[in-house]
């Protein structure tokens, strides 16, 4: 379903119900072509992630666990014009809420004690030029949430310790199974 701000589509929700999903798909094949259903609501699901592959939009994937809502991710991804750029999935739920910030955006030598050397390029970072995938988005600390808005309306990131803003071209994908 498009998601409409001041008339204009601002993103996508897809809701995704539990099912059988298959496995190992190469990052190399096309992901429509590979998710083999006759169920006309995943049919109709297929015709969406193709219409919007291409779109700059944000897209939000809800549905329970299990269901694949990282395979739709991968589908959007892989159908799209930046299907040769990275895919970089996070599960959000897998990071210490401490480490949020550095993961997602990077740092800059001595921002911290423990600081590697150099400092780090953030995962937006990474997905620069392609897509970005955050799994489990409802696990996002309240704090982050508006730097990622900020990423989002900007298309820049600052890395922990910089003051200078880096200017980033990632479409960003996000999951949840929670009612958000």
């Amino acid at each position: 379903s498009p998601i409409y701000i001041h008339d204009e589509i601002s993103g996508y929700l897809v809701k995704l119900k539990l099912g059988k999903t298959p496995k190992n798909i190469s990052n190399n094949l096309n992901y429509l072509d590979n998710i083999i259903t006759n169920n006309m609501k995943m049919n109709d699901i297929k015709r969406k992630v193709a219409k919007i592959s291409n779109s700059p939009s944000s897209v939000l994937i809800t549905g329970e666990t299990g269901t694949g809502k990282e395979l739709l991710a991968k589908a959007i991804h892989y159908s799209s014009n930046r299907k040769d750029n990275p895919f970089v999935p996070i599960n959000c739920a897998n990071i210490p809420e401490t480490l949020f910030e550095s993961e997602l955006f990077g740092y800059e030598e001595g921002a911290f004690t423990g600081a590697k050397k150099g400092g780090k390029m953030g995962l937006f970072e990474l997905a620069n030029g392609g897509t970005i995938f955050l799994d489990e988005i409802g696990e996002l600390p309240m704090y982050l949430q508006a730097k990622l808005l900020r990423v989002l309306q900007e298309n820049v990131i600052q890395r922990l310790g910089s003051i200078n803003p880096i200017p980033i071209d990632v479409r960003v994908i996000a999951a949840t199974n929670q009612n958000l």
